[in-house]
């Protein structure tokens, strides 16, 4: 999967007051996600953009869309991820 279409799968970040402590405790961040994406898509869209592995994704159907809940090796990767991508 190239940038381009990485970036047609996952939308942006989705951040919120119960979204901060996931990053810190669990090692997971939040991302809006195109409605038909599936786990092995999200999984590869974010190693294309981040150029790293997800452990577990867990998926959810909102109102809004569709929410993809990464979880990485450790807090430590998800902490530093989001500092650059602006969340923290």
């Amino acid at each position: 999967m190239n940038v381009e279409q990485a970036y047609r799968v996952i939308l942006g970040t989705h951040t919120t007051e119960k979204t901060f402590p996931m990053v810190e405790n669990e090692g997971k961040i939040c991302f809006i996600v195109e409605r038909n994406a599936t786990k092995n898509k999200i999984a590869e869209a974010v190693r294309a953009l981040y150029e790293q592995d997800a452990i577990r994704i867990n998926t959810a159907r909102t109102v809004r869309g569709k929410k993809a809940f990464v979880k990485f090796k450790d807090a430590d990767v998800a902490r530093d991820l989001a500092t650059k991508m602006g969340m923290l």
